[in-house]
């Protein structure tokens, strides 16, 4: 995946020098070229082939958090203790 952004990258550098260095092109002109030709639709195609990857780093870190707090949840001696009673009565009710 690389080597074609490489690549691409190239041909937009080439593309803004052949811009910049003719007779009726500027400098500006070749930076706007290799902005808008390379550096953009690049970032735009790396992000998207990235995101799989994303996902599978998030879901790495979730199942590593939840596996974390089952461990210490297993080592706790009063694990899934809940408290011994409601200390404020439900609404409409008496105590």
């Amino acid at each position: 995946m690389y080597i074609v952004a490489i690549a691409w990258l190239y041909v937009a550098i080439l593309m803004a020098v052949a811009e910049a260095t003719h007779s009726t092109g500027t400098l500006l002109g070749g930076i706007i070229t290799f902005v808008l030709y390379g550096l953009l639709p690049l970032a735009l195609v790396l992000y998207v082939m990235g995101t799989p990857a994303r996902k599978r780093a998030i879901r790495a870190k979730e199942n590593a958090e939840l596996q974390a707090a089952q461990e210490a949840s297993e080592r706790s001696p009063d694990a899934g203790a809940e408290a011994a009673g409601d200390l404020v009565a439900p609404v409409g009710k008496e105590v």
